[in-house]
């Protein structure tokens, strides 16, 4: 018996060895998926910021290559106005009261 074992050490000893690193070593399979999980998020986080980020620089190139984007960009997001102007702001009343 003893000698049939001997005659597969090799392939005992590969056992043990995949065993020892599918489960018990610290980069096993499941910290190695994990990993590998964060990582695709990650990239898929930078693909996000990496869109937004040139859309952002597309629309500071509008908003700054023409004067009339300026003007328009101040006066909806900053409600600035031209001195001799007058700036009204209407607010609609979401709520509805129940009679």
């Amino acid at each position: 018996m003893l000698e049939k074992l001997f005659a597969y050490r090799y392939w005992i000893l590969f056992g043990i060895f995949a065993l020892w690193m599918l489960f018990f070593d610290s980069n096993n399979a499941f910290y190695r998926y994990s990993i590998a999980q964060d990582v695709s998020a990650l990239e898929d986080a930078r693909d996000a910021y990496s869109k937004q980020i040139s859309d952002l620089r597309r629309q500071r190139t509008e908003l700054f290559g023409n004067q009339v984007n300026l003007e328009k960009f101040a006066r909806e997001k900053y409600m600035m106005k031209k001195d001799n102007e007058d700036l009204f702001v209407v607010v609609q009343d979401t709520v509805k009261t129940e009679d």
